[in-house]
């Protein structure tokens, strides 16, 4: 092993000026820039300084921030841009095709070095000063940049003592530098944008799928910080850290103790990324931090490797979903946007994990309102990032869409009740004649959300196999086979007593009569359990509904629940949670009309305490009951 006094000698000899470490690369060169906010700024700007001794040279980089002068137009005979990831400081000059746009997966990219497809003549990094042993941290910026540097001819190294220490597989061996060029100067910052009440809402919706335990991909961005935000407000626990990237937005979750890694089956104990762009407070934070530990991304992105952490919830974003649920997120039609990044990698990695979830989350609108963002087929020249099967979840400010194992009639339908209110009918119309949907499907509410939390609550039930979960919410579009399979699980007797008739078949406009109701006066409400242990197969069991007289302001209500959980309080609640949302509203009292020979429901209803009249028809075929709300 080499003495400390003689890496040290030979570390002196490395240490150059900037100017002179770019003097020696040649024209016709490519050169690797480090990512992100690890960019090596002094550098860059140097290297923008030499323009005139350059020709031709490739600049080779997968996120860069801020100004980036080797991209300016007057430089395009110097030097030509190509990117992993379309960023907004060369979003431009992608457009304009004076630069150059790799679509790849993020996991991919360092074996693209290591095996020379992509040959690299010169990496350009920053680094933290050498430890006592000769070994300086990448701090920030692991993720393609350790692989450029092990695969680059020449390495040339800003050395800034901004640069915090981090752990994991992020060191470099001085020994491997060619040029070593001392710079201080404060590290990039990101801020996110401003998280408003849309992005608010699509947090809260992404927050509720987290369970206690899970391991999450973040991100950066104002919808990762809204998560967060909204993970605060809740009671999970012990929340563990896999992503490629993160940002200041995950300190309060660990401050907070909601991210412990306690309970991850991976890593247990740390959080794993491969890059980090934040704040100076984020900074000095992760610095020497061992909870901590970065690894390039041919480590983290590798799907295998995420779905080794059970529960693993991977968020990622769009820009268009189509109805069937395939997923276009780096270009707006033919002009790229973005990049593949690791989203295909993380939601494959949640694919394979036990309990996990890929979720897609994105503003139902775009262009200030004018335009879906949920599109009957992805607009011309977009390419399909995420294939329609590999989505769990989409999610916008409306709700969530579930497309796990469904058809692409329920996706279809899904997807509009989720969409903008606006655009909803139109989308309909789409689809049947897409053949998506049925050509009688009624329309959908032209506003509001069919996920309105006001009307949602949960009860545990006492059964004899133990404690049972149920969530009552309103009834979705969505939702027709459940109640589908609601009706042929019911004993004759109680679908005579429900529909007054012996009904053997279930026609669909009686099907969607079920949820084909007009929020605004009358509400229908299903009791729902979770079929399935991974959670994520809803079962309907039982529904409840009003339909409001305006002008008497009373509404006639009907309950159904499965014969199996009849007897166990699910009815009492139902009724009892469909009165109090009634009452807000202002009705005054509920009519049923029930068969004489429905005694059961006879004594519920007379069990409420409030029916102040009861009645036989004249026809003596059904008792009416009037309950004061």
């Amino acid at each position: 092993m080499m003495s400390v006094t003689e890496w040290t000698q030979k570390y002196k000899k490395k240490v150059v000026s900037a100017s002179k470490a770019i003097q020696s690369i040649k024209r016709g060169a490519r050169i690797f820039l480090g990512t992100g906010c690890g960019v090596p700024y002094h550098l860059v700007q140097e290297l923008a300084k030499h323009a005139g001794q350059m020709a031709d040279n490739e600049i080779v980089h997968l996120l860069t921030l801020g100004d980036t002068p080797s991209a300016d137009p007057k430089f395009q005979n110097e030097f030509r841009h190509n990117t992993f990831f379309v960023s907004q400081n060369i979003r431009e000059a992608v457009s304009e095709g004076r630069a150059d746009y790799t679509p790849i997966m993020l996991s991919d990219i360092p074996e693209l070095f290591r095996q020379r497809r992509m040959p690299l003549d010169v990496a350009m990094i920053q680094i933290s000063p050498p430890d006592r042993n000769g070994y300086s941290s990448l701090g920030i910026s692991v993720d393609i940049t350790k692989s450029a540097a092990e695969s680059a001819d020449i390495v040339i190294a800003q050395v800034n003592e901004k640069m915090p220490i981090t752990h994991g597989d992020s060191f470099i061996d001085v020994r491997d530098i060619d040029f070593l060029v001392p710079h201080n100067e404060p590290l990039r910052e990101f801020q996110a944008a401003e998280i408003d009440e849309t992005i608010d809402k699509i947090g809260r919706y992404v927050a509720r799928l987290v369970e206690n335990e899970s391991t999450l991909e973040l991100g950066i961005g104002a919808l990762p910080q809204s998560v967060c935000n909204n993970l605060l407000e809740t009671s999970v626990r012990d929340l563990g850290i896999h992503t490629e990237m993160f940002s200041d937005s995950l300190i309060p979750l660990i401050e907070q103790g909601i991210v412990t890694n306690k309970k991850k089956t991976l890593h247990r104990g740390k959080v794993i990324a491969s890059f980090a762009m934040g704040s100076e407070k984020l900074y000095d934070y992760i610095n020497d931090n061992p909870m901590f530990q970065f690894h390039d991304t041919a480590y983290v992105n590798d799907p295998y490797v995420i779905g080794q952490n059970n529960k693993m919830i991977a968020i990622n974003s769009a820009l268009e979903v189509d109805l069937t649920g395939q997923v276009c997120a780096d270009s707006i039609g033919p002009r790229f946007y973005s990049g593949i990044g690791g989203q295909v990698d993380f939601i494959r990695g949640a694919k394979r994990s036990e309990g996990g979830k890929a979720v897609i989350c994105m503003v139902s609108t775009a262009m200030d309102g004018q335009v879906s963002r949920i599109v009957p087929r992805l607009s011309e020249g977009a390419g399909v990032v995420t294939t329609r099967g590999d989505v769990d979840v989409v999610i916008t400010e409306y709700g969530f869409a579930t497309l796990h194992g469904k058809t692409i009639r329920e996706r279809a339908l899904s997807l509009i009740a989720i969409a903008h209110p606006k655009f909803r009918n139109d989308l309909l119309e789409a689809a049947k004649k897409m053949q998506y949907v049925f050509e009688d499907q009624v329309p959908f509410l032209v506003q509001g959300t069919y996920f309105a939390t006001e009307y949602e609550t949960q009860e545990t039930f006492k059964t004899a196999d133990g404690p049972l979960e149920v969530q009552f919410r309103l009834i979705r579009p969505d939702d027709a086979d459940r109640i589908k399979e609601l009706f042929y699980d019911l004993s004759e007797e109680s679908i005579y007593f429900r529909f007054l008739t012996p009904l053997k078949s279930l026609r669909r406009q009686t099907l969607q009569d079920f949820y084909n109701v007009d929020q605004a006066s009358d509400i229908s409400v299903v009791a729902v359990i979770q079929g399935s242990e991974e959670g994520d197969v809803e079962k309907i069991i039982g529904a409840g509904r009003y339909l409001l007289n305006r002008n008497t302001n009373e509404a006639e209500f009907a309950l159904l629940v499965q014969d199996d959980y009849q007897g166990i309080g699910i009815g009492t609640f139902l009724l009892n949670h469909l009165m109090r949302i009634a009452k807000s509203k202002g009705v005054e009292a509920f009519i049923a009309f029930v068969h004489p020979q429905n005694q059961p429901m006879i004594r519920f209803i007379h069990k409420t305490g409030k029916v102040v009249e009861s009645r036989l028809s004249i026809q003596d075929e059904e008792y009416l009951f009037r309950l004061k709300l």
